[in-house]
């Protein structure tokens, strides 16, 4: 059985907690249809790093950056009270771009599978 570390399970228990906050607290509208992919703690869990994705891509992602930095009082005090951490993290929110890559990869393997391309 693996032993997972301690920023791992605060990291884990961050993700989940903002997940359920986001569905049921913040009223945002440059937030809706965000989804939190992963959070990273560093090895002294004073700083979590936040990714996300939002539908709408890149358009809407620098928008949803600023309705989290707008947020962030009310996400760390409604974190601070549900994980009863005695330090709650600095948080820094970051857009995940590897659904966009992978979206980009699969149509590029698309076309090759399906000669959509013309030889060169």
């Amino acid at each position: 059985m693996t032993s997972f570390t301690r920023a791992e399970r605060v990291s884990g228990l961050i993700q989940a907690t903002l997940s359920d906050l986001l569905q049921k607290g913040i009223r945002d509208p440059r937030l809706e249809m965000t989804t939190i992919t992963g959070v990273k703690m560093s090895p002294d869990l004073k700083l979590a790093r936040i990714y996300f994705t939002i539908y709408g891509g890149r358009d809407r992602s620098e928008a949803a950056v600023k309705g989290f930095d707008s947020a962030r009082g009310y996400i760390k005090r409604n974190l601070a009270r549900r994980l009863g951490l005695r330090y709650m993290p600095d948080l820094k929110f970051f857009w995940d771009e590897s659904f966009e890559y992978g979206l980009h990869i699969d149509k590029l393997l698309k076309k090759i599978t399906t000669g959509d391309e013309p030889d060169n």
